[in-house]
């Protein structure tokens, strides 16, 4: 029953519906896959076996009697630790919240169950979903299944990881400088961040009594392939509570339009960020498919200053990962920030500190930049559908637990600061846009590439269904080897 693991999610949910396989018996599947692998990869940190079998029985007694919940019925998944579920562990990696026990499921865990998904084990993240690597004190180190001497990635990589080993159906991550992109992009799977609130972040939080749903930042989901985006996505958007009270969801789609349709933008290095030269040639080879399906293809930008743009989407990131952080913390960074020498201090280091602890003006002024920068991108698809880029500089990396200060990234020849790579999830993260991530195949040293497809504002299943048009040309997921047995 090995291939039955790496099937995708919709795919499961037909052979539970044409009584080929049972939910229970798919669930106990994944469970003996978890048992025999996960020692070594690190990926599920936490599961509900018992009480997920319960729910798995209740599925299969509901098909019985010829019920159904939705197209996700009966399929296992897991999601990222920071989703609230129930009766779980919510620490989001920090071992100051070992003891912080969620009380109810988060609004999209809610909406999963709903349609029928069986959420029965939670996966890995790093310290407060901060990292490119997946590691903390309370979870440990969570390995690449391709290479376990490598990271995941971050902060999604223990679901990403898990998608790619054959341990779950289906994942839910987060997104706010690509968490979930890049571990899709270092695992070889699919993965989709979502239109800015398009999906209602209520209850991803530490504190289940937070409404304000934070800057940039996402939720959406992971998988094998761009079909169970589509299901997904449209299990979990829409508006929630206050806003479902004047508003409905009404998404464009491809509309019956393949790829000879469309006109296609590529943008797969920049000055700013440079990518290694094969990293660059898998965006240059999906554009090349494009064009060879009929597509109109073109090497083109938004009219913005890359290096504008990034310090920006920075200022505004800084300000929202510190506004996780405790008063001590913040009290901490303004100290620090006052006993550096600002002629000796790094000018990336200062201006970081200084988002961290800066004034609403300040804060405004970048809010100001940041809406410029929309209206940049909505010029730009009036005249194209998508955009084709990098994820991330490289492929997965090794395992680096260095303080961020001392991390660096080789780029072919050239070494640059750590921090750096988050420039190409910036380009989706700041503008509020949908982006697809999708494999590309394994390169030479056998790691996967992730190429991104970027659209405008609430173009979701457009960046998807261009996604399963080249999905089924062969930008496909590939299981690692060594967990076919």
């Amino acid at each position: 029953m090995t291939e039955i693991a790496f099937l995708s999610a919709v795919e499961l949910a037909a052979k539970i519906r044409a009584r080929e396989i049972s939910s229970e018996e798919l669930l106990n599947h994944f469970a003996t896959r978890i048992d025999r692998y996960n020692p070594e990869i690190n990926a599920v940190v936490f599961e509900w076996r018992e009480r997920a079998l319960d729910e798995a029985r209740a599925a299969d007694k509901k098909l019985g009697s010829g019920d159904t919940l939705g197209p996700l019925h009966g399929v296992p998944m897991t999601v990222k630790e920071s989703f609230p579920v129930t009766g779980t562990p919510n620490t989001w990696g920090d071992p100051n919240e070992r003891d912080n026990i969620a009380s109810a499921d988060a609004l999209a865990i809610q909406r999963l169950r709903q349609t029928g998904a069986i959420v029965f084990g939670k996966t890995n993240v790093p310290l407060r979903l901060a990292d490119m690597q997946s590691y903390n004190e309370l979870y440990g180190t969570s390995n690449n299944p391709f290479d376990l001497s490598l990271t995941p990635g971050g902060s999604s990589g223990g679901g990403a990881a898990s998608l790619a080993a054959g341990f779950t159906g289906l994942e839910m991550g987060s997104d706010i400088g690509g968490s979930i992109r890049t571990p899709c992009h270092f695992c070889g799977v699919f993965g989709h961040k979502p239109t800015y609130n398009l999906v209602p972040l209520l209850g991803h939080a530490l504190d289940p009594q937070i409404r304000a749903p934070a800057d940039i930042s996402v939720i959406g989901p992971m998988a094998r392939s761009a079909q169970d985006l589509a299901v997904t996505l449209q299990t979990i958007a829409g508006p929630s509570g206050i806003m479902a009270r004047g508003f409905q969801l009404a998404l464009p789609t491809l509309d019956g339009r393949s790829l000879k349709n469309l006109r296609v933008a590529t943008w797969s290095d920049d000055s700013t960020c440079p990518v290694t030269t094969e990293t660059a040639q898998r965006v240059e080879d999906v554009a090349q498919a494009c064009a060879d399906a009929g597509a109109d293809v073109q090497a083109v930008r938004p009219d913005f200053d890359s290096m504008h743009h990034q310090s920006t989407y920075d200022y505004l990131l800084q300000a929202e990962m510190a506004s996780r952080r405790s008063a001590e913390e913040f009290e901490n960074t303004m100290r620090y920030l006052e006993s550096l020498d600002p002629a000796e201090a790094h000018p990336r280091t200062l201006a970081s500190l200084r988002a961290q602890v800066g004034s609403h003006r300040t804060w405004k002024s970048h809010v100001e930049d940041r809406e410029r920068i929309r209206w940049k991108w909505h010029e730009f698809f009036q005249d194209y559908d998508v955009l084709l880029a990098p994820i991330t500089p490289t492929p997965a990396f090794k395992h680096d637990h260095r303080s961020f200060g001392e991390r660096t990234l080789k780029v072919d020849d050239l070494e640059i600061r750590y921090g750096d790579q988050v420039f190409w999830a910036g380009i989706a993260s700041l503008g509020y846009l949908p982006a697809t991530a999708i494999p590309t195949g394994l390169n030479a040293q056998g790691l996967p590439i992730g190429v991104q497809i970027i659209g405008p504002e609430y173009a979701d299943l457009v960046t998807i269904g261009v996604a399963s048009e080249l999905e089924s040309i062969g930008f496909s997921f590939t299981p690692p080897a060594h967990y076919l047995a």
